[in-house]
């Protein structure tokens, strides 16, 4: 028999890893593990525990704490004392203790990746030498930045008590993407473990003892959802940063909108791993191997959505079918297996009955025909589902198995638009030997990670988040910091005092105003034309003494509707050159000055003469500094370490809904719509309802300036109404919204629907007139989501 033959034949045999340390660990600890709280391990208060189970045999590990309210509590409390001696530490000394829990995780890592694999159910191989490392790795990087933390981020502090709830696919390396962003830039926090995968959490407490972390600096409670719940609802809580399901992640937007806290969401996906016909077949096979069969396809960005090029469409196939027959299932401890355990009973019932839809549906369900399952544990079998229509429900739910979904285009405008046909936009793979084609597709996909010629993979210098329904915020990377930090003078900026304008109201008393000599009734502004209001009414604006300046228009529901259709068909306005559009600012700017003391003039009315002329003087300032900004924010090169570079790109949100302060009619307005539409995103403004007759001087200079129509379209009338139009339409992205406390409680409640991105005062006061508050890099954050597009180089 030849060397070839006998390659081919050979068997692997069970090559188990000995789970002895880790058994030992448990026993230690008696097989019963309480919170960890103001630095050591106690009882719940309710003296309530429950089992966490090994997947592969069903077999208990150990009994851990069911946390209630009152656990939480302790664990707030422990973290609110501690926060100002950790926040008053040197950087360097923060940093020390972030690189103390890197080398520890480093001299535990072997325990830890079989902790992690009996418990979770996934591959020791995937344990051992991907989540450990990585979990070393971000403590390593976050060191770093605890380090530069004054240097790089002047003017930022950290948010204070931080509550963090992670998932149960990959349960130490979501706790390092948690605490060590959130401990670098001085946070303190109360983490909650999934319900099924808790001991790993509880072993970096132990690490957190270890290295002498100051008590309350981390606290992490265990329990299932309700102990979530009470930590997201919890008041002294100053952020939450979530990691698990759209549904859940939609439920604490709505549990945390009329409080402050920040919060980041990083949710669901239903990625696409596109494969072009002049891909290498072979590679792309095995990345698509590790693209949803990783960790059994229990991954948030699992490449769960096959789009072939139709001319390969069944020799991909075929080769997928064989690369399937080879692929071992069973005991996760063994390190010559591919596929693990399914975490529990209720995911596992979940992927057989969304791959029965699929299949009656109309797809066609094949697997391995001679793979030997393992009798006992929660195991499913890899599964290819072909045949799928773009529509069907395993092309468009989450599944979180080893489930693969396959259907074909025949054009890269066809696969763009099969790509970003879902509510998901975390991830994607675009396989081509065509460096054109695949950075052409990879720049249109809705999604916060794109793998070129690659899949699955992550570091700490690059962040990691998704689109749309995935959630908002970014994990890791300089974007990943901004996260747990706030401006200073933001985080200690007093209560605003919003007064409610009556609209079409005279005030009270005797006014003998004279009639305008010229009736003054402005239209609403809406795809670049001037439009009546659907409801055919207009409302008085009134200047501060009373006098009738003029009549606006009192938009409704159809206007709103309008002027968001009219802002997505001028979407080509974000893929114009930053040079352009720094140039049509300028212009913006250059005639906003031409008719200043006409604009202060009218202004005068409402807030005086001599603060209209300082805001006509500020707000051709601020256009000037924003038409600067158009072509400077840049993103960045990062260099992790594999053979690829990750560029970090800067990508419009999409359609912004923009509700003005009341208080600085014109500033207020160009301070919010200028850096929005200088990052290429499209705009519908509601103005402010002190002075809604501003609209009218805008539309005049947004019409002489180059402006396309739709990237600027404006709806006045009752704000609070238009605002819950805005935030319930589905085909909006973001809300920014400056109109005091209520607007911004009812932007982020009434916008959970599609999870919109939500940027508002918080009911605090901004000096719209300070360079240091009104304009700049804040601004430009909230305008912007990052893309980071892995590519490969080198040797």
């Amino acid at each position: 028999m030849s060397v070839t033959e006998k390659f081919l034949s050979m068997e692997y045999g069970p090559a188990p890893e000995d789970p002895r340390e880790a058994l030992v660990w448990l026993d230690r600890h008696k097989r019963k593990l309480g919170h960890f709280i103001g630095g050591s391990f106690r009882p719940p208060v309710e003296r309530v525990y429950f089992d966490t189970l090994d997947p592969s045999s069903g077999e208990p590990l150990a009994a851990v704490a069911q946390g209630s309210a009152a656990d939480i509590d302790a664990a707030v409390k422990a973290a609110r004392g501690a926060l100002p001696e950790w926040r008053s530490l040197s950087p360097h000394a923060r940093a020390r203790y972030l690189y103390a829990l890197a080398r520890q995780v480093q001299k535990h890592s072997r325990r830890l990746a079989v902790l992690e694999t009996i418990d979770n159910g996934k591959p020791i191989r995937e344990s051992r030498d991907l989540d450990i490392p990585l979990v070393a790795r971000h403590f390593y990087h976050h060191a770093g930045w605890a380090q530069l933390l004054p240097q790089e981020f002047p003017g930022y502090v950290g948010c204070g008590v931080v509550g963090q709830i992670i998932p149960w696919n990959f349960p130490l390396l979501m706790l390092a993407w948690k605490i060590a962003p959130a401990l670098a830039t001085g946070n303190t926090v109360v983490l909650k473990p999934a319900e099924f995968t808790p001991l790993t959490a509880l072993a970096f407490a132990e690490i957190c003892q270890e290295i002498g972390l100051p008590a309350g600096v981390v606290n992490i409670v265990t329990g299932d959802g309700s102990t979530g719940e009470a930590l997201v609802k919890h008041p002294d809580v100053d952020k939450i940063a979530f990691t698990g399901s759209t549904e859940v992640g939609r439920a604490i937007r709505k549990a945390t909108a009329q409080s402050h806290k920040k919060i980041s969401l990083e949710l669901g996906g239903k990625s696409p791993f596109i494969i072009f016909e002049d891909a290498d077949l072979d590679s792309a096979v095995e990345g698509l191997v590790d693209g949803i069969w990783l960790n059994q396809g229990q991954v948030c960005c699992a490449g769960s959505r096959l789009l072939m090029q139709e001319s390969v469409a069944e020799t991909l196939l075929a080769k997928v079918r064989e690369r399937m027959s080879t692929l071992r299932v069973g005991p996760p401890l063994d390190k010559a297996i591919d596929i693990g355990a399914i975490v529990a009973r209720v995911q596992l019932e979940r992927i057989q009955r969304l791959v029965d839809q699929g299949v009656a549906e109309g797809a066609t369900c094949w697997q391995p025909p001679s793979l030997t399952m393992p009798s006992r544990g929660l195991f499913f079998p890899p599964t290819l589902l072909s045949n799928v229509h773009p529509t069907s429900t395993v092309a468009q739910q989450e599944i979180f198995g080893p489930v693969l979904a396959a259907m074909t285009f025949r054009t890269p405008r066809e696969a763009v638009e099969l790509a970003n046909n879902t509510v998901y936009g975390l991830a994607a793979s675009v396989w081509s030997e065509s460096i054109n084609v695949a950075l052409h597709v990879a720049a249109q996909l809705k999604a916060g990670v794109v793998w070129v010629n690659s899949t699955n993979l992550f570091d700490a210098a690059s962040g990691f988040g998704g689109y749309k329904e995935s959630g908002y915020g970014r994990e890791g990377g300089r974007e990943g910091l901004y996260e747990y930090l706030e401006p200073e003078w933001f985080k200690r900026a007093p209560r605003s005092t919003v007064k409610p304008v009556a609209i079409g109201q005279p005030p009270p008393g005797d006014v003998n105003s004279p009639t305008p000599s010229i009736d003054r009734t402005v239209k609403l502004y809406i795809g670049g034309k001037q439009a009546r209001p659907d409801s055919g009414y207009s409302t008085e604006v009134r200047g501060a003494d009373g006098q009738l300046l003029g009549e606006a228009p009192l938009g409704n529901r159809k206007d709103v509707r309008n002027a968001v259709e009219a802002a997505r068909k001028a979407d080509g306005w974000a893929r114009t050159t930053a040079h352009n559009r720094a140039q049509v600012l300028y212009y913006i700017g250059e005639n906003l000055s031409q008719r200043a003391q006409e604009i202060a003039g009218r202004l005068a009315g409402v807030v005086g003469k001599e603060p209209a002329a300082a805001e006509v003087r500020a707000g051709i300032e601020r256009v000037f500094s924003y038409a600067a900004w158009a072509d400077k924010y840049d993103g960045a090169v990062h260099n992790p370490p594999f053979r690829n570079i990750s560029l970090a790109m800067h990508e419009p949100i999409g359609t912004v809904g923009i509700v003005c302060p009341t208080d600085v009619p014109l500033l207020g307005f160009l301070s919010l719509v200028m850096p929005a539409i200088a990052m290429g995103n499209t705009v519908v403004v509601i103005p402010s309802e002190t002075y809604p007759l501003i609209i009218g001087d805008l539309y005049q200079v947004f019409e002489t300036s180059d402006l396309p129509g739709g990237v600027v379209n404006m709806v006045s009338g009752r704000s609070t109404e238009l605002l819950k139009v805005l935030a319930e339409h589905d085909d909006l992205d973001a809300i920014w919204s400056f109109a005091g406390e209520a607007s911004s409680a009812a932007a982020k409640l009434l916008s959970a629907g599609n999870l919109k991105q939500v940027f508002s005062d918080e009911g605090r006061a901004i000096d719209w007139f300070s360079i240091a508050q009104g304009e700049g890099r804040w601004f430009l954050q909230h305008a912007t989501q990052v893309k980071n597009i892995w590519a490969p180089y080198g040797e």
